[in-house]
């Protein structure tokens, strides 16, 4: 397959389906809370509001803060070509692996977090420090994760990885993918700011997190931001279905294959997406220092999933 076509395509479908899997997890996050909720397009709504507006910067803000959103958005969306979504092959699966997918998304945050500081306020130092201190813990836990499975397959690229899953020896239910995927599905929550981590939809002091950074931007910068933390949602739960699960994705670029890739992709996703708004749905916000707790649990499942690997070959 064309290189420059498949990363048009990846990038046209990371751009698309991610505002519409925010849309389906908090539409049915209301659904089971006895609410109306959002319609499913909402999240495009937004997205056309935000362009329209114009944008308010603090007269304390230097490049840093201008430039953020863009880093952000750049740098999320080349992680998106890092992973497989509808082909077993990502377009930029030859420019990196599992170290510089990571990296990406250290790069995005760190951006994230120095913006937070750059306008001299109170809740984005705050936010930044708060969500420092979640990041120390959830990227070696993302880490040893994919280091799991990158063990059985030889290769810490994605597409390897997801090459050697399709073969008749991946065994799914094996204990160390077991643990790795529970503890990349916490990673995943901690990642996106759900709950029990954090809460989306709160302005409190006492809760925000991600939000404390971004309350200074509005306009076209907030709607590259948001743009970029649904694609990172898309992205982190794509890797965790089809790594983990990797059935009906396409070897070959025919129409055929394409579309039940697609549609593969799409039943597994809102399986996921489905399971995160359970989750939310059952559980409370953690208070702020409980949160390291349970990130540490997903670190050491982590921990014992890569050493599992060892036990049990």
């Amino acid at each position: 397959m064309n290189l420059p076509l498949a990363a048009i395509l990846q990038t046209l479908l990371l751009l698309a389906l991610a505002p519409l899997l925010s849309g389906c997890i908090k539409n049915w996050k209301a659904k089971l809370q006895n609410r109306r909720g959002p319609p499913l397009w909402q999240p495009y709504l937004d997205l056309a509001k935000y362009l329209r507006k114009d944008m308010v910067i603090s007269e304390h803000a230097s490049w840093i803060f201008r430039a953020m959103p863009y880093v952000l958005f750049i740098s999320t969306l080349l992680a998106g070509l890092m992973v497989p979504l509808v082909m077993a092959s990502a377009p930029l699966s030859l420019f990196g692996g599992a170290l510089a997918f990571v990296g990406l998304l250290a790069l995005g945050r760190f951006f994230l977090a120095l913006a937070g500081l750059d306008p001299a306020s109170a809740f984005g130092g705050m936010g930044s420090s708060r969500e420092m201190t979640i990041s120390a813990i959830a990227e070696p836990a993302l880490m040893l994760a994919i280091f799991t499975v990158a063990i059985g397959a030889g290769s810490t690229n994605l597409s390897q990885i997801l090459a050697v899953a399709q073969g008749p020896a991946w065994k799914i239910l094996n204990p160390a993918h077991v643990l790795a995927f529970a503890a990349l599905f916490i990673v995943l929550l901690a990642e996106t700011g759900r709950i029990p981590i954090d809460n989306p939809a709160t302005h409190l002091e006492l809760t925000m997190i991600h939000e404390a950074m971004i309350l200074e931007y509005s306009g076209r910068y907030l709607a590259l931001i948001e743009w970029s933390a649904s694609i990172k949602q898309l992205v982190l739960m794509a890797l965790l279905v089809n790594i983990f699960f990797p059935i009906g994705i396409a070897t070959n670029f025919s129409p055929a294959s394409m579309g039940l890739s697609f549609l593969w992709l799409m039943m597994k996703l809102l399986s996921l997406a489905a399971a995160v708004v359970l989750v939310e749905t059952t559980n409370a916000k953690l208070r702020l220092f409980r949160v390291p707790d349970l990130l540490s649990t997903s670190f050491i499942l982590a921990a014992l999933a890569l050493l599992s690997t060892f036990l049990f070959d």
